[in-house]
C-alpha cells in the first residue's frame, strides 16, 4: 500500500526506520530499548519492519579506549568492527522479551548500485521479512570509505526503502521536525508537510555536520527524504523520542508526501 499521510503509518505493512548515532550511542544508549519497544509493537500488529541503524563507530569508540571519534579511516574502521558486534547484541537483547529475532545486514552504496549484488540483497531482505525477522541494516563501515564521513546512513535508508519497496520511511533525528531555518534561529518555523514537487528555495536546512559520535544533519535528511518521496515512498522526519507516536500515526514531525505513480 502507498502511505499518503502520517496517519496511515499506523496500518502500513512495510516500514523502514532509520536512527542515527547520536540517538542511540554513548549516553543515549538508554534509548535502544525505547526504540525497540516501538518497533516490536509495530511488528506485533503484523507490520514488516526494517531498521537502518548507525552507531557502529560511536559504539566501538569506548572499547578502543578512545576519547573521541577517530579522524583517520583505519581507526574508524577498527571502531566499526568492534562496535557493530556490540550494537547488534544490544538490539537483540532489547528485542528478546518481545520474541523478535534480529538479522544483521551490512551494505555499501556499491552493493545497491551493482545489479547482481542489489538483486542478492533484495532476495535476502525479502526472505528475512518473510521469516518475520527484523533486519538491522548498517553501512559496512569496515570496507566503506565515503559513507563513514557523510550522510549518517540517511541516503542508505532511502536506498533500502526503495530496495524493499517500503510503504514508508521514518527518519529519526534529535529534533521533532524540520524547520525553515536552523532551530536556534528565533525566526525558524516548523515545517508540517513538504509536497513532492515543492520548491525548497529559501529554506535553510544547514550543511552536513560532524558531531562527536556521528555525521549528518537536516540537509542530509532532506536529500534522502526527497529521493525516497520521488520514488513514491512517503517519509516522516521526527525525533527518536517520538518513534512510538510516529509508528502509530500521530500528527508529528515533517511529512514528505510521496510522488504520484507515473502513468
Amino acid at each position: 500500500m502507498t502511505v499518503q499521510s502520517r496517519a496511515e503509518l499506523a496500518t502500513a505493512q512495510r516500514i523502514v526506520v532509520k536512527v542515527g548515532s547520536s540517538s542511540i550511542s554513548g549516553e543515549a544508549s538508554w534509548r535502544i530499548p525505547v526504540l525497540v519497544e516501538a518497533l516490536a509493537a509495530a511488528h506485533a500488529r503484523g507490520a514488516e519492519i526494517v531498521l537502518v541503524s548507525s552507531g557502529a563507530i560511536a559504539t566501538g569508540i569506548p572499547f578502543l579506549d578512545l576519547d573521541s571519534r577517530p579522524t583517520d579511516l583505519a581507526t574508524q574502521q577498527a571502531a566499526a568492527a568492534v562496535g557493530q558486534n556490540i550494537l547488534v547484541y544490544r538490539y537483540q537483547e532489547a528485542l528478546r522479551p518481545f520474541g523478535v529475532v534480529a538479522g544483521q545486514v551490512l551494505l555499501t552504496t556499491g552493493d545497491l548500485e551493482n545489479p547482481t549484488s542489489r538483486s542478492n540483497a533484495r532476495r535476502a531482505m525479502e526472505r528475512l521479512l518473510g521469516l518475520r525477522i527484523l533486519p538491522i541494516v548498517n553501512e559496512n563501515d569496515t570496507v566503506a570509505t565515503q559513507e563513514i564521513r557523510f550522510g549518517d546512513n540517511d541516503r542508505l535508508a532511502a536506498l533500502v526503502a526503495q530496495l524493499v519497496q517500503a510503504d514508508a520511511l521514518v527518519l529519526l533525528s534529535d529534533i521533532e521536525s524540520l524547520y525553515t531555518k536552523p532551530p536556534s534561529d528565533p525566526a525558524a518555523v516548523p515545517i508540517d508537510v513538504i509536497a513532492s514537487d515543492a520548491d525548497l528555495v529559501g529554506l535553510e536546512f544547514g550543511t552536513t555536520v560532524v558531531n562527536s559520535v556521528g555525521t549528518g544533519g537536516a540537509a542530509t535528511k532532506v536529500s534522502a527524504a526527497r529521493m525516497a518521496a520521488a520514488s513514491g515512498i512517503g517519509v516522516l522526519v521526527t525525533s527518536a523520542d517520538r518513534v512510538d507516536d510516529a509508528l502509530t500515526g500521530a500528527e508529528i514531525g515533517t511529512w514528505f508526501a510521496p510522488a504520484a505513480p507515473s502513468a
